[in-house]
């Protein structure tokens, strides 16, 4: 949206700044909505929910004009700040739940890891896809081939929120939603098993680049405060 903005419209970078600050409704979100919608529902429905709605908001940007105007962008923009207030917390949550306390660094690396890995593939795939689809015009020369590139570009990130969703929604099985106040927790069985929710997939990854892991809380922490941070 940022080379749309700059390069096809003209906008400056200032206006374009003003324009995508909506996307930081996230920061808002995050400590207020989430951590009511994790304890109500569980980590996997939150997380599943979040991809829905990147879907929906990198959908509906598909098929973009050269005379949209802002209020066209708009449902993309608070859309998918939404999204990344649903998914990011829970993701980081069940990255974490269940790991011993002595792996804890291991979980966090593991996950900043796949998080950057994810980045790197997503800028890759669709840097590929630009190139191969303004091929046939040089750049810049021709703003309804340049857009019609934007268009295919956006197909990568639809298929990548798409394939994080079909992923999310075989954890619903899995996840219980956490105990209620008051309620006893359930002694855990000792295992020697590493276990299954070590890192989100790729497919995950790629879309919770833009919010990099700076730190993961302690598993054992209350459920709130971690979907808060």
């Amino acid at each position: 949206m940022t080379l749309y903005l700059q390069e096809l419209r003209g906008w400056s970078s200032l206006q374009t700044a003003i324009a995508l600050v909506v996307l930081s409704c996230d920061a808002i979100l995050a400590p207020t909505l989430t951590p009511r919608l994790v304890p109500r529902f569980g980590h996997a429905k939150v997380i599943l929910g979040g991809f829905v709605l990147a879907v929906v908001a990198y959908g509906l940007f598909l098929p973009v004009g050269m005379d949209w105007s802002y209020a066209a962008m708009f449902p993309t923009l608070i859309i998918a700040g939404t999204a990344f207030a649903l998914a990011y917390g829970p993701l980081t949550i069940a990255a974490t739940d269940g790991v011993a306390e002595s792996e804890q660094g291991l979980a966090s690396g593991l996950l900043y890891t796949f998080t950057q890995f994810g980045s790197a593939i997503g800028f890759s795939a669709v840097t590929a896809v630009y190139g191969l689809a303004s091929s046939g015009a040089s750049a810049g020369s021709d703003p309804d081939a340049t857009l019609s590139a934007f268009r295919a570009v956006l197909i990568v990130p639809v298929a990548m929120v798409t394939l994080g969703a079909l992923q999310s929604s075989f954890g619903l099985g899995s996840r219980t939603k956490p105990p209620t106040a008051g309620a006893p927790a359930a002694p855990a069985a000792p295992t020697t098993a590493a276990p299954t929710t070590a890192a989100p997939t790729l497919a995950a990854a790629t879309v919770i680049a833009a919010k990099p892991a700076d730190a993961v809380p302690d598993a054992s922490a209350n459920p709130t405060r971690q979907a808060s941070s």
